[in-house]
């Protein structure tokens, strides 16, 4: 049986696209956008719907953090 390399430990709370967008203060359009073109957090697929582990949400900004004011997020 072959898995994926990143499995999730525990229960955590999965966040819907409109969640999503309520929280960072952006349009849902924004969202789908992103996924899309590759950008945004990486999703879930349940029942066919889209949702969003805070994991991976909470990595995904960690990677948008500039590296320095003004300076685009650091490339380590």
């Amino acid at each position: 049986m072959e898995t994926n390399s990143t499995t999730l430990t525990s229960l955590e709370p999965l966040l819907s696209i409109e969640e999503l967008a309520e929280y960072l203060h952006v349009p849902v359009t924004t969202i789908r956008d992103w996924r899309t073109d590759g950008k945004g957090p990486c999703a879930i697929k349940v029942g066919g719907r889209v949702r969003f582990a805070t994991s991976d949400v909470l990595a995904w900004l960690v990677r948008q953090r500039e590296s320095e004011p003004g300076h685009g997020p650091s490339s380590g």
